[in-house]
């Protein structure tokens, strides 16, 4: 082993570990690792970041642009009208949603598939007075599947077909994917809809947490008592009849900065008091309006705006790369950025009603929001998360439907006939989004997920640099010892079984950019084709199932199906046993050695 296989080995292994670990965000820990690649010399000055401008990294960024229109265009909303039928049976409901899940992410990203239809999901089960918990995790697992079968369904057959271009001469085409991951798929969707839904916990399959949070939570509000108001000059201890057929609680005051508890009741009110309670947000609404008091926050800035505006509850679960993430809504600044606080916390099924802003928010969080009416959706997207709330059409622009699916599709097609390149021919449907007025250009930018493309344009030089030194046939060499005299499709399976585990605890694209190497490496050194390596490569990054950092669809479903970290293994340990009994038989027959 060379001196730059040692470095680049521990590097890789530093990375891991901190991807595991994740008190760091992925993409940090890649560009960092990127620079002290470069700072040691194992990756050239000049090739530092051409990851960044590579067609895998610009390809992905694109897909999320082009998803983002389907979706403004109302594309994608044509299918989703028609989803919510309370009438079905479990397994009924499974199979409709889970195969449209399944096709959607075969052609936009499958984090974007998820958003837009866990909220109808969601719909749908309260409407049959079910828990959510029977089929979020269920459609989650669907739109992994859903992504293997397309170039564009998910960034590690984007990563494989361009490593296979670099290595190869070739890539793959738009459909090369198809028969091995359509069969997976549809395996796989068979298997949840008729079996694995039933081995989702009891507990989860029979609550309904934002229904909970929402019907229990009550939270620390404060109002202030504006001058000339009618209790100014009496005791503050005459509210608390009024607090009481309101059901709220008063728990102190605040006077000229200064917190009063316990003793507020022989206080004679003044302008500008500011009393502090605790209530739900409808009971305090009309505490307010009674006594004509006014909102406000502990420094004295208008939390809500308006009277006639109003208030409104969003319910939001909490992404992985949202602002909020791992801080607080006093330390991002949501009551005087967003005049809007935090009514309630459910974290995997449990309610935490208490210091809310002080509480640090996790990934997977249900939070439920008090808003200025109408601007609980604009309130989310700035925190980075997803309302559970269906989605509606006001943002949707339907005379452009046709015209966004057309432009889409004829893409696709000249992309499969090989007359354009994919990135051009996805260039080309941004543009023309842009043009039409289908995707804002004050807001195109905002549809792509950076630190993904940070991740991939850190990675792919790292990548570069192992293969270059060596690394990936070292790597490659050891498998293939550690295997030694089993069939080459055992071999297979042991690729899979390495890159799936891997997958469930780490990113899938930085997964992919390592194993992908490896499996041509091992090909060369068993004198075979590197495309069954490449596919089983492909097939185990996408399936991620046995926990929810494996995936981003499994951390969103975290919180609204009430899912705890060891629920995932029960239904996604079997689906990725038949995942790998499947495919591989599969990749024998369209991909053979």
């Amino acid at each position: 082993m060379t001196y730059d296989q040692i470095l680049l080995f521990a590097l890789f292994f530093a990375v891991f570990v901190l991807l595991l670990w994740g008190r760091f965000r992925y993409d940090l820990v890649a560009f960092s690792a990127l620079l002290v690649g470069v700072l040691l010399g194992l990756v050239p000055t000049e090739a530092a970041f051409s990851g960044f401008g590579h067609h895998a990294t610009i390809i992905v960024a694109l897909v999320l642009v082009v998803s983002a229109g389907l979706m403004r265009s109302g594309a994608v909303q044509l299918i989703t009208r028609t989803m919510i039928d309370s009438t079905r049976s479990v397994s009924h409901h499974i199979a409709f949603m889970g195969g449209v899940g399944a096709v959607l992410s075969g052609f936009m990203n499958n984090v974007a598939a998820l958003a837009l239809l866990m909220p109808v999901d969601i719909q749908t089960a309260r409407k049959a007075k079910r828990s959510p918990g029977s089929t979020l995790m269920p459609l989650s697992f669907a739109t992994i599947l859903g992504g293997m079968v397309t170039l564009i369904g998910t960034p590690p057959n984007i990563i494989i077909a361009a490593i296979r271009q670099e290595r190869l001469g070739e890539s793959y085409s738009m459909f090369d994917f198809a028969p091995v991951g359509g069969i997976t798929a549809v395996v796989g969707l068979i298997f949840v809809t008729v079996v694995g839904w039933r081995l989702i916990p009891k507990s989860a399959r029979e609550s309904d947490p934002a229904d909970q949070l929402r019907q229990t939570s009550a939270y620390i509000a404060e109002l202030a008592v504006p001058e000339g108001n009618s209790w100014v000059g009496k005791l503050a201890g005459g509210l608390h009849e009024a607090a009481g057929e309101n059901d709220v609680t008063i728990l102190g005051l605040i006077r000229n900065g200064r917190r009063r508890y316990g003793s507020s009741r022989n206080t004679v009110l003044q302008a500008d008091d500011i009393l502090i309670l605790e209530a739900q947000p409808d009971e305090l609404d009309a505490f307010r309006s009674t006594l004509g008091f006014s909102y406000t926050d502990a420094d004295r800035r208008e939390v809500i705006e308006g009277e006639a505006q109003g208030l409104s509850l969003t319910e939001v679960v909490v992404q992985r790369e949202a602002r909020i993430a791992g801080r607080s809504a006093q330390a991002v600044g949501l009551h005087w950025r967003q005049r809007s606080v935090i009514v309630g916390i459910s974290r995997q099924g449990r309610r935490i009603t208490e210091h809310l802003r002080q509480a640090v928010i996790e990934p997977g969080d249900i939070l439920l929001l008090l808003t200025p009416a109408d601007e609980g959706q604009q309130v989310a997207n700035w925190l980075g998360c997803l309302p559970l709330a269906e989605r509606g059409l006001a943002i949707t622009q339907e005379n452009k439907t046709w015209f966004a699916i057309g432009l889409f599709a004829a893409a696709v097609l000249l992309a499969s006939l090989g007359w354009i390149s994919l990135p051009v021919g996805l260039g080309l449907v941004v543009v023309a989004y842009v043009l039409s007025g289908i995707i804002p250009l004050s807001e195109l930018y905002d549809q792509i997920e950076w630190p993904v493309v940070v991740l991939l344009g850190s990675m792919i030089p790292l990548g570069q640099a192992l293969e270059q030194s060596g690394g990936t046939e070292l790597l490659a060499g050891s498998l293939v010892n550690l295997t030694g005299g089993l069939p080459a499709w055992a071999i297979l399976t042991v690729l899979m079984v390495v890159t799936m585990s891997l997958s469930d605890v780490l990113n899938n694209t930085a997964t992919t950019i390592v194993a992908a190497p490896v499996g041509i490496e091992m090909a060369r050194a068993l004198d075979v084709s590197p495309d069954p390596f490449l596919m089983a490569v492909a097939v185990a990054a996408s399936c991620a199932f046995l926990t929810p950092i494996g995936h981003k669809n499994n951390t969103l479903i975290l919180g609204p199906g009430g899912y705890r970290f060891g629920d995932y293994w029960r239904m996604g340990l079997p689906l990725e046993v038949l995942v790998i009994a499947v495919s591989i038989p599969s990749i024998l027959i369209f991909w053979p050695f």
